[in-house]
C-alpha cells in the first residue's frame, strides 16, 4: 500500500497560468520507497478560466467552490485530502528537487516533530534567485519559538509558511486555514508551532515567484488597518492554543 502525501494548491485565473510550471516540479520528485503524491488543485471560484491550465494526470484531482479567496479553497481541497501528510504548494510557485522527500523523511524519522518548512529563493521575473539571510540553523523548532520571534520582528516570520508539510490530522484538528483574506498560511504556521514542535530543513524547498499578480503584492494585503486586524487574530489565536496544549499536559 502506497503511503500519500496530499499537495493542495489553491488557484485563480491570474494565477492558473503557472500550474504547468507547478505540476512538472511535482513530476520531477523522487519519493522515498512506499510513498507517492496526490495533487489537490482548488478553484476560488466556479469560472471557466482554471480548469483548461490543470495537467491531465491521474494523480490531480481539480475541485470548485464558492468565491472566498486562498484560505477557504485550501480548506475545501484539504476536505478531499487523503494523505496523512499534507503538503502547501501555491499555484505560481515551484518546488525544488527532493523537497517533498526531504519532507517525509524528517516527518518519518524524527520523533516528535509535526511539520516541516525549508529554505526558499525568491524567482524573480528575469528568472534569477534570491535567498533570505535569516533562516534559523537546521533542526527542531521548538514549540512557540516562531511565534514569539513573529511576534517581536515586525510580524516576519523566520521560517517561510508557502514550504509547510504538516500531519494532516494536526492540520484538521486546528480548522485548517484561517478565514482571513491573506496570511491565512501565516495563521497555520503559527497555530502548529504554538501546539507542537517543528523541523527547519536547510535545503532549498521552494522557488517563491515574485510577479504583479500574486496576493502579496496587492495594494489591500499592505493596508495598515486590515493588517493590524489579521495580525492580532493570529496572534491571540496562537496564544490560546498554546495556553491549551498546556493545560492539556
Amino acid at each position: 500500500m502506497t503511503n500519500i502525501v496530499s499537495v493542495i494548491t489553491p488557484v485563480h485565473g491570474p494565477s492558473a497560468q503557472y500550474l504547468t510550471e507547478a505540476h512538472a516540479s511535482l513530476t520531477g520528485q523522487q519519493l522515498p520507497p512506499g510513498w507517492g503524491w496526490e495533487w489537490i488543485v482548488q478553484e476560488d471560484g466556479e469560472t471557466g478560466d482554471v480548469e483548461h491550465h490543470v495537467p491531465a494526470d491521474s494523480r490531480v484531482r481539480f475541485g470548485q467552490g464558492r468565491k472566498g479567496r486562498a484560505g477557504m479553497a485550501r480548506t475545501l481541497a484539504l476536505s478531499r485530502a487523503r494523505g496523512d501528510l499534507v503538503k502547501v504548494l501555491d499555484a505560481d510557485d515551484v518546488l525544488t528537487p527532493g523537497a517533498l522527500e526531504r519532507d517525509i523523511r524528517v516527518l518519518t524519522e524524527e520523533r516528535g516533530i509535526a511539520w516541516t518548512t525549508s529554505r526558499v529563493l525568491d524567482l524573480l521575473p528575469d528568472g534569477s534567485t534570491v535567498g533570505f539571510e535569516a533562516d534559523p540553523p537546521a533542526g527542531p523548532i521548538a514549540q512557540g519559538a516562531v511565534l514569539e520571534r513573529w511576534r517581536t520582528h515586525d510580524h516576519r516570520a523566520q521560517v517561510h509558511p508557502a514550504t509547510l508539510c504538516a500531519r494532516r490530522d494536526l492540520v484538521t484538528a486546528l480548522g485548517g486555514w484561517m478565514a482571513l483574506p491573506s496570511s491565512e498560511d501565516t495563521g497555520l504556521l503559527m497555530a502548529l508551532n504554538a501546539v507542537s514542535t517543528g523541523w527547519f530543513i536547510q535545503e532549498c524547498g521552494l522557488l517563491y515567484r515574485k510577479w504583479p499578480g500574486q496576493s502579496t503584492a496587492q495594494d489591500g494585503h499592505h493596508h495598515d488597518a486590515e493588517r493590524r486586524a489579521r495580525t492580532k487574530v493570529i496572534e491571540e489565536r496562537a496564544e490560546a492554543l498554546g495556553k491549551l496544549s498546556a493545560w492539556s499536559v
